[in-house]
């Protein structure tokens, strides 16, 4: 079933990038894993060939293109693997930060080189102590005539290593109450003085995707730099974070959906006690539950990805999704595994990094505990 909200524009665009996938991923995505890091090259080359930054206005250097396209652009990544979501996360999750609420002049200096894959960024929220309750931040941002004066560490920032923009959040007022009302964003670039870059993270999984702690240390940001005003940072989160939560639920529902694939591939071919495997009942009820759960969860996302794109407020559900289908795409890595039986404990077999990949997602961009907490708050509780 086709989603009503992709048009032919959209499969001709999916299709083109399936191609440059195949050629410029694929064949090269263990190695990536192997060396823990996705070159740069990579995003040069998405830039080139139009992938990055469609939705940005045609005077940035866009094709001021709808979020259907970044629904494909994220779904084909995940198809390839997991550890291409820091691509999805500069496309539709920071850059949209630096569209909203940056000036003409931020985003003449900033977006054209975000579209072509010259520049990467990255959004610096999480620090050591401090995890889902963004309001309790330590790093402060000090005026300092044209400057800001920026201390404290960020950690668990995707794109961290390769990021040339960051944007931060950080206090520039510590003695307002409520706390989350001194909270500014900042974009600090690459060579700032005083910013460095923590170790880069050894994860469990997502081996490929560059993860790093970030270190402000006097770091001397440019006031021009301030994104938006002042005070709002917090209010900027919330209203992106409902986008961030949607590219997760896209991210682990195709996971879901290739698990199931490449399991009932293997099922179908697998023999025990004189039978595929797939011929035991128990096989295929346990097959017959996933692609129910996973087919539900396809029909809520693009149900919800439908009213996103047409403005609706949809936090709500949103938060639904982003729980509900990062605790089904674990499910369905556990019972795939097992179905694969040893083999799916083996490196060499896609469902093992499936595996350690898709845990993680149930815990970034707000974790599931914090999603039941919006739900319970918006239901009136």
């Amino acid at each position: 079933m086709t989603a009503s909200y992709l048009k032919e524009e959209h499969h001709m665009f999916r299709e083109s990038l399936r191609k440059f996938l195949a050629i410029e991923a694929v064949p090269h995505y263990d190695q990536w894993e192997r060396e823990r890091m996705i070159p740069r090259e990579f995003w040069r080359k998405l830039g080139e060939q139009g992938f990055l930054g469609a939705w940005i206005d045609e005077e940035f250097g866009g094709l001021n293109a709808d979020f259907g396209y970044s629904v494909v652009l994220n779904e084909e990544l995940e198809r390839v693997g997991t550890s291409l979501i820091g691509v999805g996360l500069h496309n539709d999750i920071v850059v949209p930060y630096l569209d909203t609420y940056g000036t003409d002049e931020q985003k003449q200096r900033w977006l054209p080189r975000c579209i072509t894959g010259e520049t990467i960024t990255a959004i610096a929220m999480t620090e050591p102590g401090t995890g889902s309750d963004l309001a309790a931040i330590k790093t402060t941002a000090v005026r300092d005539g044209d400057h800001y004066i920026v201390n404290g560490e960020k950690t668990f920032i995707t794109n961290g290593i390769h990021a040339d923009l960051i944007v931060v959040a950080c206090k520039t007022d510590t003695a307002v109450r409520p706390a989350y009302r001194g909270v500014s964003l900042l974009v600090v670039e690459r060579d700032t003085p005083g910013f460095t870059r923590g170790k880069k993270l050894d994860k469990v999984g997502l081996h490929a995707q560059d993860t790093a702690e970030l270190i402000f240390q006097d770091a001397r940001v440019p006031a021009a730099n301030l994104l938006g005003e002042e005070g709002k940072g917090f209010y900027y989160l919330m209203e992106k974070l409902q986008q961030e939560r949607l590219i997760v639920g896209i991210s682990a529902q195709v996971a879901a959906e290739e698990m199931l694939r490449m399991t009932i591939e293997y099922v179908k071919n697998r023999r025990a006690f004189g039978q595929v495997i797939s011929q035991f009942q128990n096989t295929q009820f346990a097959i017959a539950d996933l692609a129910t759960e996973i087919e539900i969860g396809r029909t809520f996302l693009d149900d919800l990805i439908g009213k996103h794109m047409k403005g609706e407020n949809v936090v709500t559900q949103v938060s639904m999704a982003k729980m509900w289908l990062t605790e089904m795409a674990k499910k369905v890595a556990s019972e795939c595994m097992q179905l694969h039986g040893g083999y799916g404990y083996m490196e060499e077999y896609p469902i093992a990094r499936r595996y350690r990949d898709i845990p993680v997602a149930a815990i970034y961009a707000g974790t599931n505990q914090i999603m039941k907490t919006i739900i319970a708050k918006n239901l009136g509780l």
